[in-house]
């Protein structure tokens, strides 16, 4: 006789962990383990990293699901070790070598060649992406053999230094907009160097304003006697906008959705327009529009708060 086994009740648990991604997982794998460790109920990630890369991966638990899509939307900075003259056809080290070329190219070459993809460029999306095409990713259709043709999209390198040459390897850092594919950048870096090239190490460190500090393994969350007090609060994720702080009535009204005129309460008011956060005494109650007069629109509101 089959037995029916209770389902595990998992927890409301609510932070940021900044998760050092190792190499060899996707973002969902990591995903997966960090939640099954903190036993929690809701979670997601905040922008994919290929399986091959490394690095921050910050990982929203309960309420900051909500204030996810920011991170998304964010600039984000990698260190990103180049192989010049050895072509792959996924761009990184987990594809086949289609194409080998001598490398012979000098510190002069490579400065004028990195300075032609500073600022605004525009990028052909790679075929082995979650790209979709007719509700199935590009890299289905590159696993059958099939290539498809994708538009250029435009990006910014905000910025793009070299850290060092030792050939083949070429090691840089970049600072990009969303959106960005360092695989095709660094192909695209070596097709112009007229050597071919592809991502050997790709290690993110930055996402927003988010940084390494404060980033763990999924060893040292495992390990950890209360793994719970390892997360960051949910604010975390919004520490780029200015704060406003309401009083308890302000703060009631404003959970009810309501529109605050800010003009003539006894709160301090941001000096641009713009998103801000929004709090009473030190909770978070949400993020909201500031427009004119002073006005104040709620827009993402946490849930269970009494002000």
């Amino acid at each position: 006789m089959k037995q029916n086994h209770p389902k595990k009740v998992r927890d409301l648990v609510d932070g940021v962990l900044l998760l050092d991604k190792p190499v060899g997982f996707s973002s969902n794998d990591a995903l997966i383990k960090a939640k099954r460790v903190l036993n929690a109920k809701k979670a997601g990630h905040t922008g994919t990293l290929d399986p091959f890369a490394t690095g921050l991966l910050p990982l929203c638990f309960g309420e900051a699901t909500k204030f996810s899509q920011d991170l998304l939307e964010a600039d984000k900075t990698y260190e990103t070790t180049v192989h010049l003259g050895r072509t792959t056809d996924t761009g990184d080290t987990e594809g086949e070598v289609i194409e080998t070329r001598e490398v012979n190219v000098t510190l002069e070459q490579i400065h004028a060649v990195l300075e032609q993809f500073r600022g605004p460029i525009a990028q052909v999306p790679p075929m082995y992406s979650a790209l979709k095409r007719d509700g199935k990713p590009l890299y289905e259709y590159a696993r059958a053999g099939i290539t498809l043709e994708r538009e250029a999209r435009n990006v910014v390198i905000h910025k793009l230094e070299l850290v060092s040459y030792e050939a083949p390897m070429l090691k840089l850092v970049v600072t990009c907009s969303k959106g960005t594919y360092i695989r095709v950048l660094g192909q695209d870096i070596g097709e112009a160097l007229g050597c071919g090239a592809h991502l050997n190490a790709l290690r993110r460190t930055q996402v927003g304003p988010l940084t390494t500090e404060g980033m763990l393994t999924l060893e040292q969350l495992n390990a950890h006697p209360a793994p719970l007090s390892l997360l960051a609060p949910v604010d975390a994720l919004l520490s780029s906008f200015p704060a406003v702080h309401l009083n308890a009535e302000l703060a009631k009204r404003f959970l009810n959705g309501q529109r605050l005129a800010l003009g003539k309460e006894p709160v301090t008011v941001p000096a641009e327009q713009g998103r801000v956060r929004v709090y009473l005494d030190d909770k978070l109650l949400g993020t909201a529009q500031l427009g004119e007069y002073s006005i104040l629109a709620p827009e993402r509101l946490i849930a269970f708060v009494q002000p």
